[in-house]
């Protein structure tokens, strides 16, 4: 059975972006194909907590190759949106310590596919973020279901 969300996206308007990706980019050096968040829908400064989405077009680079007729957005990709929003997180809170780079991924359980046209909801929840590293829980969430869930771990580099 897949757990809760870690946030209750109908709490939110999904629709209204609060950190265009012109912020993100002021924290996070991913560009062209390697930027994976589109915007924050939610940001709680006081539990640690964001909602991202990365709006999926038939245009992304893997499309044409994962899986021809039948597009995949691949799992390490939805890992790596949850790295870039835990990433975002850690420099804002920290800012001192540069770029957050991805550690590693525990735990993680894929549970469905993500497929083009759509949004794709990533939330990430810090339980822990010091300067030697920030461990976060990790969802993403595509048409109202949970596709996968991860404990992200990065560090300074």
């Amino acid at each position: 059975m897949a757990p809760p969300f870690l946030y209750d996206l109908t709490q939110l308007d999904l629709n209204k972006i609060i950190i265009p990706i012109e912020e993100i980019r002021k924290f996070n050096p991913q560009r062209f194909e390697m930027e994976q968040l589109s915007g924050i829908i939610h940001l709680d400064n006081a539990t640690l907590t964001a909602v991202g989405v990365k709006e999926l077009t038939e245009h992304e680079f893997w499309v044409r190759g994962h899986i021809p007729g039948r597009p995949l957005m691949p799992g390490v990709i939805m890992v790596e949106a949850a790295a870039q929003l835990c990433a975002y997180l850690a420099h804002r809170e920290m800012p001192e310590v540069g770029f957050i780079g991805f550690a590693k991924c525990d735990e993680t359980r894929f549970r469905g596919a993500v497929s083009p046209p759509g949004k794709f909801y990533i939330i990430a929840q810090m339980t822990s973020m010091n300067r030697r590293r920030v461990v976060a829980n990790c969802q993403g969430i595509y048409n109202g279901t949970l596709v996968f869930e991860t404990i992200i771990t990065g560090m300074p580099v």
